[in-house]
């Protein structure tokens, strides 16, 4: 395979992995690290890629497990998950400031999810991946993901509707 048709292959979902490894990293220099190896990895194999068929959930697969080898090296499991891709520029002052207040208790509530809610919410609803493809990248049933899915959502539901009320129902 030549270069071009690897840049081809791998530019549809390159800022996919880098928001992955950067949702599992946090550090904007850690996950381009990390982004940077995976495309190396898939440059060595890119003799194989062609006979892919999906080498797009290869590369998530890879990116996960390397973030998660990187964390189990450096602080045992503390990860952090930031959502800085929401922005309202319709808002009032107001409006933005009960946003940024909201959005911060949500990234709070997703942190105290189990690890694989976190992937599954990050996969799902901030990447837009479709069930099949989350269910091939975490190894899991596609009937498991949209579970885990569920739970994670009425959990941020919940916890949300008692930050609202204050806890007062």
């Amino acid at each position: 395979m030549q270069q071009n048709d690897f840049v081809q292959l791998i530019n549809p979902f390159k800022g996919k992995v880098f928001r992955l490894a950067k949702r599992l990293l946090v550090s904007t220099e850690e996950a381009e690290d990390a982004t940077q190896e995976v495309l190396v990895k898939l440059w060595t194999r890119n003799k194989s890629l062609s006979d892919l068929n999906s080498v797009e959930a290869m590369a998530m697969t890879m990116t996960r497990n390397y973030c998660l080898d990187q964390l189990k090296s450096k602080r045992a499991g503390n990860l952090s998950i930031v959502h800085e891709n929401y922005r309202d520029g319709q808002s009032g002052l107001q409006q933005k400031v009960e946003d940024c207040d909201q959005l911060l208790w949500v990234e709070k509530i997703i942190n105290a999810l189990p690890e694989q809610q976190r992937l599954i919410i990050q996969m799902r609803e901030i990447e837009g991946y479709e069930f099949e493809k989350i269910a091939t990248v975490l190894g899991m049933q596609e009937t498991a993901v949209r579970v885990a899915l569920s739970r994670a959502r009425k959990v941020i539901r919940t916890q949300m509707m008692q930050i609202e009320n204050y806890g007062m129902e």
